[in-house]
């Protein structure tokens, strides 16, 4: 069960497999702050009400409150991280939603590409040569979906760094009691952000006792035993109750099952959206990774566990995934070294890993392409509409409406207010309609947003595609005590 031993590298290899590790990360970072600087889309409302709103909550004293953080079903560690760069942000001068909204997709999108780095470290863990290792890592830092999920303030995003870094520490061969509490620590970290992430730190110590490392199973078990405490703990002081946030999650989703009110798919679902999306990274990782079951087995059980206990589960997205993606990376860098031990030195021998880069490449040169059938998402309402700025339009009006003079109160008629940006685009301290909230004659909102055919009496103040702002005629607010923050 012990990681294998890297094998020898000419010095020429070396050379090629530190500019292979420089240009996809580097690569791989450019491209996901670019992404996430220029679109204001949303895949899915939890990338905004899951981390965002909270944490605009949480730093600017107002933002749309979603169920989950009304009846407790997250814990506020995801937000608490997005609130420190809201406030990094106002403290730098970055004080509107571009500042503190572009520096938080930024940092995710960095998160993603040193989470590239950490497949290369755990692929090199179990043995892996080092141009086999950033070969294997190609496949997350380049990859298509890897790429379209990065700088959103997701869970999945936010705690795939330590997973994959966690594991590379805490399953090196020899590693020092301070790398397995090290590992062990950004495992109990993962789980903080995403209780789902458990299912590695299970791992964790069941590969350390296949191994009979006792000492470090028993060490990784008690840093663990100490995380779970702080979980509980946070939720204690939060609120009210140990665990509460953990129990309430269970109980929505596997006893009560209701989150198929979302949508439920079969068995073989992300099978098929992973081959739809990039389908030759997702064949080449599928394929190395089953040749690295000999060195890897353990990892390759705990990589399988976590998808097979997602694919059980009735609701299903592709963003789920996230934080296992990263492992199958460093297996394919295991896999491919295994390949190439059975090669002579040759310049063909050279040209695999780099055949292997060459597909992850070709992947991310198609992202911007991706559309939501691609992705798995909306597949009965627009599987052929873009996955990208999908009511960034809405967004954008949103943060125009925060900066116009006399605004004293918002309706977005255009579009439900979970598919928008709430406040942490709108920026501004006045309520905010949905829909279905008063109608214009209520004199509670001087502006609305709404589609163009759907002007009437106003002005137009701005507008952008089929989506416009306007003022209304009597331009004042009057004050409502009704008004609430919960997301309709």
């Amino acid at each position: 069960m012990s990681a294998s031993s890297p094998s020898p590298e000419a010095p020429s290899e070396r050379r090629l497999a530190l500019a292979t590790l420089i240009l996809i990360v580097g690569v791989g970072a450019a491209l996901r702050v670019w992404l996430g600087l220029t679109d204001d889309g949303i895949y899915w409302p939890d990338e905004v009400f899951q981390s965002l709103e909270p944490a605009h909550r949480l730093v600017f004293g107002y933002g749309m409150q979603a169920w989950e953080f009304i009846e407790g079903a997250r814990n506020w560690a995801l937000p608490a991280l997005v609130a420190v760069l809201f406030k990094l942000a106002t403290v730098v001068g970055l004080e509107g939603p571009r500042g503190y909204l572009g520096l938080t997709r930024a940092v995710f999108g960095l998160l993603g590409a040193a989470t590239a780095w950490g497949s290369w470290r755990l692929a090199r863990a179990y043995g892996a040569s080092a141009l086999a290792a950033a070969a294997g890592a190609s496949l997350f830092a380049l990859a298509a979906v890897p790429l379209y999920f990065a700088p959103r303030a997701m869970s999945e995003n936010a705690s795939a760094l330590p997973v994959v870094l966690g594991l590379a520490l805490a399953l090196a061969p020899g590693a020092s009691r301070r790398a397995v509490v090290a590992g062990a620590s950004l495992l109990g970290i993962a789980v903080l952000l995403r209780l789902q992430n458990g299912v590695f730190c299970v791992g964790l110590v069941g590969v350390l006792a296949a191994r009979r490392d006792w000492r470090a199973a028993r060490d990784a078990l008690a840093v663990l035993a100490g995380w779970a405490f702080l979980f509980g703990l946070l939720d204690r002081l939060t609120w009210g109750r140990w665990f509460h946030s953990a129990l309430v999650y269970l109980d929505f989703n596997l006893v009560q099952g209701k989150a198929a009110v979302w949508g439920t798919a079969p068995f073989e679902y992300y099978g098929r959206v992973l081959l739809r999306s990039m389908g030759a990274v997702t064949l080449v990782a599928l394929g190395l990774s089953v040749l690295a079951a000999r060195r890897a087995p353990g990892l390759l059980a705990m990589a399988t566990a976590f998808f097979v206990l997602h694919a059980l589960q009735p609701h299903k997205e592709l963003r789920f995934l996230v934080p296992v993606l990263p492992l199958f990376a460093a297996l394919a860098g295991v896999g491919l070294d295994a390949v190439l031990r059975h090669l002579p030195p040759s310049p063909a021998r050279l040209a695999l890993p780099l055949v292997v880069v060459a597909v992850a490449g070709a992947s991310g040169l198609r992202v911007g392409r991706l559309t939501f059938g691609d992705l798995g998402q909306y597949e009965d309402l627009k599987p052929r509409a873009s996955a990208w700025d999908d009511f960034g339009p809405v967004n954008r009006l949103l943060i125009t409406a925060g900066q116009l003079p006399g605004v004293c109160g918002l309706k977005v008629e255009a579009v439900h207010l979970a598919w928008t940006g709430g406040y942490s685009y709108f920026h501004r301290d006045v309520p905010l309609y949905a829909h279905n909230g008063p109608g214009r004659e209520s004199g509670l909102f001087s502006h609305v947003l709404t589609v163009s055919g759907a002007v009437a009496h106003g002005e137009v103040v701005a507008s952008e595609g089929p989506f416009v702002l306007v003022r209304l005629p009597q331009g004042r607010c009057a004050a409502d005590p009704a008004w609430s923050s919960r997301l309709p």
